[in-house]
């Protein structure tokens, strides 16, 4: 609490101090991350044993990835934030696969309300999907399993015709008994609809085409990491991790049936092999015994709508971290008599709850980019591959340390460094809405380094749980000195953080390496799934299909 009680007596000649202190707090050494994985490794076996934790280890029921070779054409529903999706997936059995695609809002009401409301809305909007975009008609009825026909090209309003099959991506926790069945555990990412905790989501959904007299059939459950797992293994040919990092977070990975022992005799288990398993580390350390919690994180906690959850989620979520950096910016404000923050003004925008979005922070960053040297082209996204270079930055970028100095020695800066932090100041005022004359160079400097805490603390949390994954599949051995057999080890990937965050991927990647060793690091193929859980969910779907179901 050094930072807190320090900012209640603060003066001018203690701003360094108070700085120092709140920046000690958001550090993490090679031991803390050590501590991390360890714990999360923990998690995973307690998880894989039993039911009813927190990293629930969600057996998903999906015994197998793809290579690229199938083909087929399917819809795809997926719900998992702000927006939902409506898919129609070709894939074409060549590592590719076209999409088409419409999103729809997901107001706060629909959120809040009656889980009927909700789901009856998913319904109107694959209707509207399919009556916008429409296939060509065929002069007979087609296969519904057949290797390129259409999905859309079934819609049929006569009982006789096949339904629809469909794949829906459902990115909140589920306790999945069959790749078609699975009850929902919690909310999350703002979501509490009523009604819905303890039932079949896809009972939930088909019950809703079923009242609006749709001809679609839900046929198979995924989560969107699944679909990142799903997608990336289209793709690349194989996979053994999907992940997300963006709203919010979580990672499903190829796990030997033999390990998850709480499925007891079930013909899953007897059958062996291996099965994608949802492990749900967004609750990772719900007790937060082991993460690295401040007083900025304890209070944006208290005020979530689900305090004392999803622990790990609200560390490394683009959903969290603007709100972390605006409580830190905040008591900066407030600090007394002495403020270390635009003269101690804040605005509307600043007071409001979740109002510092963390696209703010990442045009920050960019903006402190922008004309530096940058990071090798290896940490950047390969066009038309959508795949993250396997190759590692041997040496971090200058930028991926927190500017320490940067705050308390502006006037020493190089002219171009000074440019810079004059772009950031213009962002300050613009997005924060202060008057000009309240943020000073300095100021910006402070939102800078800020933002560069918060965001290095989750890209290293973000590469203990990767670095967890890679242990426990038998692919690298914590604290290195293990050499796969693996030539490369493919890793899916989806979000906004990893995606577009500025330095994140470059930061994640050094502490997996800081963790399990460069040899292990190196060969990490870390590609981006994009539109996983479209893909994710008909590739599924196929799988269904192929089941009977």
């Amino acid at each position: 609490m050094a930072p807190i009680s320090a900012l209640i007596g603060s003066t001018e000649d203690s701003a360094r101090q108070i700085l120092d202190a709140i920046e000690s707090q958001f550090q993490l050494s090679d031991d803390a991350l050590v501590r991390i994985t360890d714990q999360f490794l923990k998690d995973f076996r307690l998880g894989l044993s039993e039911y009813n934790h927190p990293m629930a280890m969600i057996p998903t029921f999906v015994t197998g990835v793809p290579n690229g070779s199938e083909t087929g054409t399917f819809l795809a529903l997926d719900l998992g934030g702000t927006n939902l999706r409506v898919c129609e997936v070709q894939l074409k059995g060549n590592h590719q696969f076209t999409l088409r695609q419409q999103k729809y809002r997901v107001s706060e009401a629909l959120k809040t309300g009656e889980a009927t409301a909700l789901f009856d809305y998913l319904a109107d909007s694959v209707d509207a999907f399919l009556t916008e975009f429409p296939s060509s008609p065929n002069s007979a009825p087609p296969d519904p399993f057949a290797t390129g026909s259409s999905a859309l090209d079934l819609l049929d309003t006569s009982d006789s015709s096949p339904a629809v099959p469909l794949g829906l991506t459902f990115s909140f926790p589920v306790e999945q008994t069959a790749l078609n069945r699975g009850k929902v555990l919690t909310w999350t990412k703002g979501f509490s609809a009523k009604n819905a905790i303890g039932h079949d989501v896809v009972q939930l959904l088909q019950d809703a085409f079923d009242r609006k007299h749709l001809h679609v059939r839900c046929v198979a459950l995924v989560n969107d990491t699944v679909g990142a797992l799903l997608s990336r293994a289209y793709t690349a040919g194989g996979c053994i991790l999907g992940s997300i990092f963006g709203t919010g977070t979580n990672g499903a990975y190829v796990e030997k049936v033999e390990n998850i022992t709480k499925l007891g005799d079930s013909p899953a288990r007897k059958h062996g092999g291996d099965m994608v398993v949802n492990t749900e580390w967004g609750a990772f350390n719900n007790t937060r015994t082991t993460l690295p919690t401040t007083p900025y994180d304890n209070k944006l906690d208290r005020e979530s709508i689900n305090p004392r959850l999803q622990a790990f989620e609200k560390f490394i979520s683009g959903m969290y971290l603007g709100e972390i950096t605006r409580n830190i910016i905040l008591s900066l404000i407030d600090a007394a008599p002495y403020p270390i923050l635009f003269n101690g003004r804040a605005s509307a925008l600043l007071n409001k709850h979740y109002g510092l979005d963390t696209a703010v922070m990442s045009e920050i960053e960019q903006a402190w980019e922008n004309g530096r040297d940058q990071p090798s082209s290896n940490d950047k996204l390969v066009n038309g591959s959508h795949a993250i270079s396997n190759a590692s930055a041997a040496h971090p970028h200058p930028s991926l340390s927190t500017p320490t100095r940067h705050f308390t020695e502006v006037d020493k800066l190089s002219p171009e460094d000074r440019s810079r932090l004059e772009r950031i100041r213009n962002i300050v005022i613009q997005r924060f809405a202060l008057d000009a004359a309240d943020v000073t160079l300095r100021d910006a400097a402070i939102v800078h380094w800020t933002s560069c805490l918060v965001a290095n603390r989750a890209a290293k949390l973000s590469g203990c749980a990767i670095a967890a994954v890679l242990v426990q599949t038998e692919k690298a051995k914590l604290g290195g000195g293990f050499v796969p057999k693996d030539e490369k080890i493919t890793i899916g990937v989806d979000g906004s953080l990893i995606e577009h965050y500025p330095n994140f991927n470059a930061r994640l990647r050094a502490s997996v390496r800081t963790l399990v060793g460069e040899e292990v690091e190196a060969r990490l193929n870390i590609g981006l799934a994009k539109d996983g859980s479209g893909v994710g969910a008909a590739l599924c779907a196929l799988q269904a299909t192929k089941q009977g179901l």
